[in-house]
């Protein structure tokens, strides 16, 4: 068999006006795990830093929490400081919001974040079709909803383009087997002859011979280092977004002991737990998520923020407080507080600083290519 040494350099990832040096997309981790100085060093190094702006507000000056409705306020206006943060960390970088659509805020925080200069705004938790309308007035703002299937991508696209004459920038493709925190059941996992390649053919073929556009497609889930970037990229996908190897580094936002309990997880604690968002979740095994499990009494369904249009938790007295379960875990109470994570747990045991990191992810290499490879 013949063979040949090949050198693998990755392409710079452009969305909408913005180009990113590295085809990496930080993932937004909640309640400020990936806050500005997690996204304004990614950004600097290279990547599209992401800031996650659910519960922004919660430890912020401007939340009285002997006030709920304070919360929104709080949101908004902590939404402004971080971004600014993160700009002065990397002024030139492309840097962006994760907002959910879920959430009573989320217009509110869209324009907010299109007007304080985010370059990128991502959406997830639901279906962002009027999302174009609260950024109008900032045409260079890419906006780039999450998928989970080939549907959710249709229905955005059409209605965008028959509301607003507009497509996605590009669109985050998660792999529902893979990605941490809240995923949509994918009823084709078990249909013969699927696999996430081909969501990725399918979605590819849509864009270019339905829509006749080239929408970049980011895939989202279990990405752990340089060789499942290549495998992404060979299947078709333009760039990559990664969540948990983030969580290990230096820059990241969360509480050292957040960190230390992501370096010592296994794949073997990687537990699905239901959410108030009436979606399942990825989380690493704790006394929480036994809890949960167990349907605890000890669970916190004390609402403390209104956070959610629809929460089971304050609606239906199920689950339990997501912002506050997030919120705990960030701060550094592993036991009571509810811990993402995607299926790559345990693939690191040190702490390292995000340019290592994405040097190790991006640095060009050379392999050894058989004539039957398909990359």
């Amino acid at each position: 068999m013949n063979s040949s040494v090949k050198t693998r350099i990755l392409q710079p990832l452009r969305i909408g006006k913005h180009i990113a040096r590295h085809p990496i997309i930080q993932g937004a981790m909640a309640v400020r795990v990936s806050g500005a100085k997690l996204a304004g060093a990614v950004a600097n190094a290279g990547g599209v830093g992401v800031i996650a702006s659910l519960g922004l507000g919660l430890d912020s000056p401007y939340f009285d929490k002997r006030k709920k409705r304070s919360f929104f306020t709080a949101n908004r206006l902590a939404l402004i400081d971080e971004l600014a943060k993160a700009r002065s960390i990397s002024p030139d970088g492309v840097i962006g919001v994760n907002i959910l659509v879920a959430t009573k805020d989320y217009s509110v925080l869209a324009q907010t974040a299109a007007a304080q200069g985010a370059d990128i705004i991502i959406t997830g938790a639901g279906l962002p079709l009027a999302l174009p309308e609260y950024t109008a007035a900032y045409p260079d703002v890419a906006l780039v909803p999450s998928v989970a299937n080939m549907e959710a991508a249709q229905l955005i696209c059409e209605t965008w383009q028959s509301r607003y004459n507009r497509l996605p920038d590009a669109l985050i493709v998660e792999n529902c087997q893979q990605v941490g925190g809240h995923f949509t059941q994918c009823e084709q996992v078990n249909i013969p002859g699927f696999s996430f390649e081909l969501v990725i053919r399918q979605l590819r073929d849509y864009c270019q011979n339905h829509l006749g556009a080239r929408i970049p497609l980011i895939v989202s889930g279990g990405i752990s280092d340089r060789t499942d970037i290549d495998r992404m990229i060979a299947i078709g996908a333009d760039g990559v977004q990664i969540g948990t190897r983030f969580v290990t580094t230096v820059e990241c936002d969360a509480d050292q002991r957040y960190k230390d309990y992501h370096l010592q997880a296994q794949p073997e604690d990687i537990v699905t737990v239901p959410s108030p968002v009436g979606k399942p979740s990825r989380a690493l095994h704790n006394l929480f998520t036994e809890q949960v499990m167990s349907n605890s009494s000890n669970l916190e369904k004390r609402c403390i923020a209104n956070c959610l249009e629809t929460c089971l938790c304050r609606d239906h007295g199920k689950t339990y407080c997501l912002l506050q379960a997030l919120a705990q875990a960030a701060r550094g109470d592993v036991e009571n507080g509810l811990i993402f994570s995607g299926a790559n747990a345990g693939y690191t045991q040190d702490i390292i600083s995000v340019p290592e990191l994405m040097t190790e992810l991006t640095q060009a290499h050379t392999i050894e290519v058989s004539s039957s490879d398909k990359y």
